[in-house]
């Protein structure tokens, strides 16, 4: 007896599930009509707006890409990803036209994500691409990477940052380059160190000068336009004019990008006044030529 009851309440319980199975709410029974269809694979591109751990590198493949929130601890920040538009067969090499476009593109772009010129900060823009064979796979794009560095100067190191860089010079900033303390031989700047702008010192990041498409400077003559520009930089910024006696006014300091970052189509020269003769506890933004006056001697 109690073996028919436990056949009978078997027999009830498939007949239920057959029921529901065949019913409009239930499953059809039909294993591969129920699942949606799954995406077209396509190839890799990294997203904007987020941040990497590890050091920039110049390819980047999907097994190497791991992004973080910018508000845990991390060295790169990518602040745009554009597309190239020419195919070609191989990712673009430096100082290909493919290549500087893309720089200039990401030039433009950092400076709207942190709101300034990003040369006036503590910072250092990158173009990152994809790998070999991620490009044969059909990866087109290039990623804009901001770092930020301890110093602009030759020394810098990479740090590691908490928080987005974006809109990070839209005003005061401990990023921004001002005052600095120059470090030099009886006839130039060795190296330019930061201090507050009340703390004496003999020099001051004025802005950025935007140099020709020629080649990088190597002999004397060649960095004559670098000086003419930074001098046009440095006038503006002082409020003083922009003539023969600003020599007598102020030294001036270059800093061009280096020769490789000259090649992608970096063209971006800092520029700073340099007091040879004394130094000041303020900044000279604005000073006039009463606060840069003609020097006699």
């Amino acid at each position: 007896m109690r073996r028919a009851l436990g056949v009978l309440v078997a027999a009830l319980l498939a007949g239920a599930l057959l029921a529901a199975c065949a019913s409009p709410g239930g499953l059809d029974g039909d294993l591969t009509d129920d699942w949606g269809a799954l995406p077209v694979a396509g190839p890799f591109t990294p997203a904007a707006g987020v941040c990497q751990v590890g050091d920039f590198t110049p390819t980047v493949g999907l097994s190497g890409y791991d992004p973080v929130g910018c508000d845990l601890p991390h060295r790169v920040e990518t602040v745009h990803v554009g597309a190239f538009t020419v195919e070609r067969a191989a990712p673009p090499t430096l100082g290909s036209a493919e290549l500087r476009a893309a720089f200039a593109e990401c030039d433009t772009r950092a400076g709207g994500y942190v709101g300034d010129n990003w040369r006036a900060g503590r910072l250092r823009l990158a173009v990152a691409l994809p790998t070999g064979p991620g490009w044969a796979a059909g990866s087109r794009w290039y990623r804009c990477d901001l770092t930020e560095l301890t110093t602009v100067e030759a020394a810098a190191t990479v740090v590691t940052r908490t928080g987005s860089l974006r809109d990070a010079l839209k005003g005061p900033s401990p990023l921004r380059l001002g005052c600095q303390r120059t470090g030099r031989d009886a006839r130039r700047v060795q190296t330019l160190i930061p201090v507050d702008c009340r703390a004496p010192h003999d020099a001051e990041f004025v802005g950025v000068w935007a140099a020709p498409d020629r080649p990088y400077p190597k002999k004397a003559a060649d960095w004559a336009p670098l000086y003419t520009g930074c001098n046009t930089v440095l006038a503006r910024y002082a409020g003083v004019p922009d003539d023969p006696t600003l020599r007598f006014r102020s030294g001036v300091v270059v800093r061009p990008p280096g020769a490789g970052r000259w090649v992608v189509g970096d063209r971006g020269v800092r520029c700073y006044l340099w007091l040879s003769d004394r130094t000041v506890t303020a900044s000279l933004k604005g000073a006039g030529p009463a606060g840069l006056p003609v020097r006699t001697r």
